[in-house]
């Protein structure tokens, strides 16, 4: 999501440091961000206007010691498109009596029919609401069907009645959403190619007939400014409330989201971020500003995490690897849940420093699926005794998964360096002894300490990694080139059995 603009910000931003903030220096730099903003594909008073407002409040900040022009104008760059893109409230104007009824618009391809039944699995399990969706859309083939697979699903009801005009259709809804107590009814519009007087003329006849609470407007984000233009064609001929992006997950450049709420006035309410029903999530100014700035959203992967991760499996699965009880079954589970929050590449873009060069990593977001599959054609008892598997097994394994044998031997040698790193843990008793195993772990994962060089690579601490993600210098903090400080690992496990043998001499006198 937004890689190229993420890129493009955070280059400029990082050629700043050892900077001063002066005239000149801001003057170079709104012009190389007025071009980032354009090569987005965000609309030209948008950015004319951005680039103003930025100039100004460089200019105007007040110089604190030690903080150089790169901390600066990220501050003031990020507090700016906060701004540009906000505020926004999720809330929706819920009826006190009588459904609530949401009308969704937009042109034909933009994703309407699917972000009506993610917004209706949005308000099911995270609002606890009862909504009922309604198949309005006349025009598109199939468009009817389409709804009510994808209501047998996610398990919510969908209104269709044949022989009625889509005004109609919507009335018959209202009635029929009471008698069910459903409480929210999304009525999914038909759309066109491009807008028309028949579109509109359709549009408003429906919202005199229902008086839709909301209305949202539906557009494609990779369209750029063709979707900003089609919003504020919208906008003008029925009363917006808010915007929903689509295919947030495959736009590189964000124009569209950096200029719809300028143009339109309306809000970007939510945002889809991928082809899953439960891929839609709330458009956070704030957040996105960070994404474009490289500094990641550590806080939308926590909200993710919650929703999908159960609490009670992973303080249990904690307290394995504190034990150092975690085996390869139990790794499976953790690929399991982290499947759920959406692909590798997507989460690593929620990293600090990682959003802007996803495409400098060799993540082509089947690694998860890939481990999982060689841990599946394991037996049971080799996933918990991964110690067992000879060079016969793992060829099975290979053979079964339609891996490499290296590729096997590579996840069982990474799965054994974690389980050191956990045995490290749990040698050390007490609260205090807790922390410095845990902190001998972090200078091993970091390339620092006695197992330096054995981190995992390309993942949170705690998972082994994946192929295709780069892995650390096996140097060390040095880097290639450089020798690590120290004694050699021959060095310290010779040491160790010269120690050994000495306490076992003292114990016979």
């Amino acid at each position: 999501m937004l890689e190229g603009l993420t890129r493009r910000i955070s280059d400029i931003v990082a050629g700043l440091r050892g900077s001063k903030i002066t005239e000149a220096v801001v003057q170079e730099t709104g012009r190389e961000i007025r071009r980032a903003l354009l090569e987005a594909d965000a609309a030209l008073p948008v950015v004319k206007e951005f680039e103003k407002r930025v100039r100004e409040a460089a200019l105007g900040a007040e110089v604190i010691e030690g903080v150089d022009a790169g901390q600066m104008f990220t501050k003031v760059v990020q507090e700016q498109l906060t701004s540009l893109m906000g505020p926004v409230d999720h809330e929706l104007s819920y009826r006190a009596k009588g459904p609530t009824v949401v009308l969704l618009s937009g042109l034909q391809g933009s994703g309407k029919t699917t972000t009506c039944a993610k917004l209706a699995l949005y308000l099911r399990d995270r609002k606890k609401r009862k909504p009922m969706m309604v198949a309005a859309d006349l025009q598109r083939p199939a468009a009817i069907e389409q709804l009510k697979v994808l209501g047998r699903q996610i398990d919510v009801p969908v209104f269709h009645r044949e022989g009625l005009s889509p005004a109609e259709v919507c009335v018959a809804a209202l009635d029929e959403a009471k008698q069910h107590k459903c409480d929210v009814v999304l009525v999914d519009t038909a759309g066109r190619l491009h807008i028309d007087e028949e579109l509109m003329t359709e549009l408003k006849k429906i919202a005199k007939k229902i008086s839709p609470d909301e209305v949202f407007f539906v557009c494609d984000s990779m369209t750029g400014q063709d979707a900003v233009r089609s919003a504020e064609a919208f906008s003008q001929s029925i009363t917006l409330t808010g915007v929903i992006l689509t295919k947030m997950d495959g736009d590189a450049r964000g124009g569209a989201a950096l200029s719809v709420k300028a143009i339109t006035g309306k809000p970007i309410k939510f945002i889809g971020v991928g082809e899953k029903l439960d891929r839609l999530e709330e458009f956070h100014p704030e957040r996105m500003a960070s994404r474009i700035l490289g500094m990641g959203d550590v806080v939308g992967l926590v909200d993710r995490a919650q929703l999908v991760i159960d609490e009670k499996e992973q303080a249990e699965m904690q307290e394995k690897m504190l034990e150092a009880n975690f085996d390869l079954e139990d790794f499976l589970s953790q690929l399991r849940q982290i499947k759920k929050m959406g692909g590798l590449k997507d989460l690593l873009s929620h990293l600090p420093g990682i959003g802007g060069r996803l495409d400098e990593l060799d993540v082509q977001g089947d690694e998860i699926v890939i481990v999982e599959s060689i841990i599946q054609s394991m037996t049971a008892t080799e996933r918990h005794r991964p110690e067992i598997l000879n060079t016969n097994r793992r060829r099975r394994i290979a053979a079964g998964s339609g891996r490499k044998i290296e590729d096997v031997t590579g996840l069982l040698r990474q799965f054994k360096q974690m389980q050191g790193m956990m045995q490290q843990m749990k040698r050390h008793s007490g609260f205090f002894g807790k922390l410095k195993g845990m902190r001998e772990m972090k200078d091993a994962l970091s390339g620092e300490g006695e197992l330096a060089g054995s981190g995992v690579p390309g993942l949170p601490p705690g998972l082994p990694g994946l192929p295709g993600m780069p892995e650390p210098s096996a140097s060390g903090p040095g880097g290639p080139g450089k020798k690590r400080e120290g004694p050699s690992r021959d060095e310290r496990r010779k040491k160790r059995k010269m120690e050994r043998q000495r306490r076992k001499n003292s114990r016979r006198r």
